[in-house]
């Protein structure tokens, strides 16, 4: 992520420390262990198995953007990972 300063800052804004993350391949266990599995433009490239839920959400891509930008990136992720949440019946942290 080219703008990674931007990212940072905007979750640091709302208390999550992002510092040492980064992108990890979806692998087939993880799949296999999910219940949901949520991807970020993955396509045919995902392992997909029978009776898994698969959610695909179109983000805007946060690099080069300013953190003006990025605000409604990251804010757009917590509304769909809270209604995920919600849908599942897992309380959310606030």
């Amino acid at each position: 992520m080219s703008d990674k300063p931007s990212v940072l800052f905007v979750c640091v804004q709302v208390g999550i420390d992002i510092s040492a993350e980064v992108p990890k391949t979806l692998t087939v266990d993880a799949v296999k262990e999910s219940d949901v599995c949520v991807t970020m433009g993955c396509g045919d490239t995902c392992p997909v198995f029978p009776g898994k839920r698969y959610l695909d959400w179109t983000l805007d891509d946060p690099a080069g953007r300013t953190v003006d930008d990025v605000r409604p990136i990251r804010d757009d992720i917590e509304r769909r990972v809270r209604g995920l949440l919600d849908d599942l019946g897992v309380p959310a942290r606030h």
